[in-house]
């Protein structure tokens, strides 16, 4: 019996209920082609965690969906085996092992059809990102590892060391030394490989270690092996031609880990290796480095493993291609956000591209083994993601919606497409989430929501910014694509390069402008928030107008010179912003702490504690500066959390607190401090 969402209207209006809706993740499809399986999340028995289970679904659309796991810890990352067989990671107790080890890491499961699940692969460091080649049934993962250490034994051995005598300490050789919320170091990535289950053994043989080069610094992507199982492709950093380092792919011989290719022209950074059903051709995207003049550019590159030779096979496709998968005849297939949607596209052998879906943003790509469907997750800003069948050979098609594990209901409001001109010309778009009722005779209050990224749009659902939850208490919000924004070709993306204050700010407020003309709005009750790239958005627009009534601001950048060499990608901050020591331009004319003075709206400042990509000095900098100059204001601030905040109970107080400061300052009412704070 599938998970239902049958009282929806509550899940929007009801906090509790919206934190317990189940959520859809990822897909992976079996060799027959007959079991869909994705990973459901809802929150743990205790109600502080999210979980995620495994559930199967039905390709062809007969049945219900049922689950097929079941743990307190929960498990992710489906694949399957040539046999059908089901494997997975989970940190749940293994029962065969003598002493249960409740801080366990994540181990490799199997599930056989019919059977019970076991433990089949175990390292010291976890298992994680795992691969099974289509046809041999080989197996590739990532696993972190201490330094020095060899064999499996070795990295144990290493780790109860270091717990025993209460060292915690780290010591960095190289940049970067974090990444988004956990520290990168002292145990590194290192890529594994295992041969086939034997007919009746119980696990995977010993794992061998395809990157013995201490030097190597491993990207966390997710590994790939080839169908017959003979190569490994893998992300890894070098040295960059300017500041920083590049991603280069790595194929390595499963066997031996020899090398046989490396993905690297020297100037451009290369990601996401996916084999060719031939295993001769490994296609991965290829994307040029950002620079001070230009935004970088990508496309899919595809390479001949037998001759080393690659190339671009999107020349003119003006868009960013990702999520690329072969079909059995060697079409590809692949997803690109475009005019706030995100098409699942087509590519022929001779080069034709066909969009296959009109309206949507797909994610999660799989093909069936004969090429006669393509299966993938649906969402859009007015619907959680949801499993989908198209036809491949179908352009612009309404998918068949598959049963799912969470049916979602009925909105609180409607979504409508609104679109404006920039003061250069340029041709602006923006989706409004309108809550049932508004009118000429009782106008909503706007929200202004100002997108991540900033090379981001708003084309799917957002489970951490839901703008529903808005709606339902009578918020209209604004999502608008300004400058910097995909899914509008290179030069819409150059329009706001030299300066992040400059056109998207000027485009945000066009679009506002357009909108707060309806009739169903209210222009005198208008707030904006952001978060990250948004957050830095909204900081500017305090300085610059007052013309909205108060400002939230999360995960924000304020400083911009402090924030170059304190955020986890410094390298990338100034190839496109500049060294601050030497050119100071666009810090100077972008920051908008030197402005501080300009500010008078209410500002709720918001930061996690744990934020690598967006330090906590950046929040810390802003409360200080807010509150020396007597702007009213208030910092939520979380010791625990990241760049998102993830866990039911802290996501729940984030919207009481944003929306009790909204009611304060935009609707008039009294302020009501939230029950938890």
């Amino acid at each position: 019996m599938s998970v239902q969402n049958t009282d929806q209207p509550d899940s929007f209006t009801d906090l509790g209920r919206y934190m317990a809706m189940p959520r859809l993740a990822g897909l992976a499809l079996s060799p027959a082609g007959d079991r869909l399986v994705t990973a459901v999340s809802e929150p743990g028995p205790d109600g502080k965690k999210y979980h995620a289970a495994l559930w199967e679904i039905d390709p062809g659309g007969e049945h219900p969906a049922r689950r097929l796991t079941r743990s307190a810890r929960g498990e992710s990352q489906p694949a399957f085996a040539p046999d059908g067989s089901l494997l997975f990671t989970s940190r749940r107790p293994d029962p065969s092992a003598k002493d249960k080890d409740e801080d366990a890491p994540a181990a490799l499961w199997l599930l056989p059809p019919g059977g019970e699940a076991r433990v089949v692969a175990t390292r010291p460091g976890g298992v994680t990102s795992i691969a099974v080649a289509r046809d041999s049934g080989a197996l590739a993962f990532l696993s972190p590892v201490l330094p020095g250490a060899v064999t499996a034994e070795d990295d144990e051995q290493a780790r109860k060391r270091r717990k025993d005598a209460g060292v915690s300490a780290m010591l960095h050789e190289h940049y970067p030394v974090r990444f988004w919320d956990h520290d990168l170091g002292p145990a590194q990535p290192r890529v594994f490989s295992a041969d086939p289950l034997d007919g009746g053994a119980d696990r995977f043989g010993a794992a061998r270690n395809l990157t013995v080069d201490a030097e190597e610094l491993v990207g966390e992507e997710t590994v790939a092996i080839s169908p017959d199982g003979t190569l490994v492709a893998y992300a890894r950093y070098v040295p960059g031609a300017t500041e920083g380092m590049r991603q280069i792919i790595v194929v390595a011989d499963a066997a031996s880990g020899e090398r046989r290719q490396a993905v690297d022209d020297g100037s451009a950074q290369f990601f996401s290796p996916v084999f060719s059903p031939d295993s001769r051709s490994l296609l991965c995207v290829r994307e040029t480095e950002t620079s001070y003049d230009e935004p970088s550019d990508e496309t899919l590159w595809l390479v001949d493993l037998d001759t080393g030779e690659g190339r671009d096979i999107l020349p003119t496709f003006p868009l960013w291609p990702h999520g690329a998968r072969f079909g059995p005849d060697g079409t590809i297939f692949f997803v690109a956000d475009e005019q706030g949607h995100g098409p699942a596209f087509r590519l022929d052998v001779d080069g034709t591209v066909t969009r296959l879906t009109a309206t949507g943003t797909y994610s999660d790509l799989v093909v069936a083994p004969d090429g006669s469907a393509l299966y993938a997750l649906r969402s859009a800003v007015d619907s959680p993601p949801q499993p989908v069948r198209l036809d491949p050979a179908v352009a612009d098609q309404d998918p068949a919606m598959l049963p799912s594990p969470c049916q979602p209901g009925p909105l609180p409001g409607t979504l409508t497409e609104v679109t404006a001109t920039a003061d250069d010309g340029q041709a602006l778009r923006a989706w409004l989430c309108l809550p049932e009722g508004a009118s000429a005779a009782t106008p909503a209050p706007l929200l202004l929501w100002i997108h991540g990224g900033p090379l981001n749009s708003w084309n799917a659902w957002a489970w951490r910014w839901n703008p529903w939850l808005m709606v339902a208490r009578g918020y209209a919000v604004l999502l608008p694509d300004p400058a910097l924004s995909t899914g509008y070709g290179l030069d819409f993306i150059r329009r706001g390069w030299d300066g992040w204050g400059g056109r998207p700010y000027t485009d945000l407020m066009a679009m506002t402008d357009a909108v707060i003309e309806r009739a169903d709005i209210d222009q005198n009750r208008t707030a904006a928030m952001g978060g990250s790239f948004g957050g830095y958005m909204a900081n500017w627009v305090a300085t610059q107008t007052d013309r909205f009534r108060a400002i939230v601001t999360h995960a924000s950048l304020w400083n911009l010179d402090q924030f170059a060499g304190t955020t986890d990608h410094s390298y990338y901050w100034v190839r496109q912003m500049g060294d601050p020591l030497t050119n100071r331009a666009r810090y100077e004319a972008n920051s908008p702490h030197f402005q501080v003075r300009s500010i008078r709206t209410p500002m709720l400042v918001i930061h996690g504690d744990k934020d690598y990509r967006v330090p906590i000095g950046e929040a810390l900098r802003l409360w200080w500066d807010l509150t020396r100059f007597e702007v009213p204001a208030k910092f939520l601030y979380y010791p625990d959390e990241n760049h998102w905040i993830l866990t039911p109970g802290n996501a729940t107080v984030w919207y009481e607190t944003v929306l009790a400061f909204l009611a304060e300052h935009v609707l008039g009412e009294k302020w009501q401090r939230p029950a938890m704070l």
